[in-house]
């Protein structure tokens, strides 16, 4: 007989999920108290959440029940990165049904604990309830260990754009599945896993990135939020946007257009950042350029070569 969440019950399912967890040295208190306790050296911490609905952001006959918990924790600890902060330790809310097997849940958090093992963060805490369908928040904690958080505000007139991490591959993963197909792996795998450059954050900071952000909507959609919070004009030059063979591969099987997948997809977390010339990191790659608004580019634009990018910029939420 296959073990549900309904006969396992909540504090069976809170000592399965916790059971064998590591914690780091950032945690003074882990899970089994009221709260958690974790340290902030420099007295600031970074703070993100995230929310993963079944049916909205994965599927459980495309993703397995370790895809979607690397998913949920890579979403977040990229916004924790994309500060300049080192993340430290991780929140998990958990919603499912009552017939949901419980070593479903039991492989979501396995999930969730590897990828938050990739940045030296641990699961310290959460919380369980019933639901029509699997639904998984988390929330990341980071340390600034003593630096400037990097904001979406930050870009300047004369900085150049830069990008670290891959771009477009989740969403040419999510054409092909849509289509019913599972290759090319490797982006299926991208939909189902991003891959963050989770070190290049701090890196970046460490730098001087006078601003960035995760890529999680799209890449004109994203820098939009940084034209608009430093009331600037961003263009990208899509010679710079070297496009990978798979993308390539699934545009033209799909009709679709693999630069497009690279300006709008969303969900690979790569990470974009504007700095001073002379400021841009090793392996970094410059696709753009920041200047002033007028009359023909208020600030807050976004351009491609120039030109006002008219179509879909990306995900936006509460549309179908």
């Amino acid at each position: 007989m296959t073990e549900t969440l309904g006969t396992t019950g909540e504090f069976g399912l809170i000592a399965a999920v916790t059971r064998g967890l590591s914690t780091s040295e950032d945690v003074l208190v882990g899970p089994g108290d009221d709260a958690a306790v974790v340290a902030v050296p420099d007295g600031r911490m970074v703070i993100t959440t995230d929310l993963l609905v079944e049916g909205r952001h994965f599927r459980q006959d495309w993703s397995s029940a370790y895809d979607v918990g690397r998913k949920a924790a890579a979403q977040n600890l990229a916004d924790v990165v994309a500060m300049g902060a080192r993340p430290t330790a991780l929140v998990v809310g958990f919603g499912g049904p009552a017939d949901l097997p419980t070593a479903w849940a039991v492989e979501l958090n396995q999930g969730l604990a590897d990828e938050a093992e990739l940045v030296g963060a641990s699961i310290v805490g959460g919380d369980t309830v019933q639901s029509e369908k699997v639904i998984v928040s988390v929330t990341a904690f980071g340390s600034l260990d003593g630096r400037r958080p990097v904001l979406r505000s930050g870009a300047r007139p004369g900085d150049e754009l830069a990008f670290a991490g891959r771009l477009g591959w989740a969403e040419a993963g999510y054409a092909v599945l849509t289509r019913g197909f599972r290759s090319p792996r490797t982006v299926v795998d991208a939909h189902r896993r991003p891959q963050p450059p989770y070190a290049e954050g701090p890196r970046a900071a460490l730098a001087g990135a006078s601003s960035m952000c995760d890529v999680s909507d799209g890449l004109i959609a994203d820098l939009r939020h940084i034209a608009e919070a430093s009331g600037v004009v961003i263009d990208v030059r899509t010679p710079a946007l070297a496009i990978a063979e798979p993308l390539q591969s699934v545009a033209a099987a799909t009709g679709l257009d693999a630069l497009t997948f690279v300006l709008t997809g969303g969900e690979d977390h790569a990470l974009v950042g504007t700095f001073e010339p002379a400021d841009v990191p090793d392996g970094w790659i410059v696709i753009g350029t920041v200047a002033e608004g007028n009359d023909n580019r208020p600030a807050g634009t976004v351009t491609v070569d120039g030109e006002l990018f008219e179509s879909p910029a990306g995900h936006a939420h509460f549309t179908s």
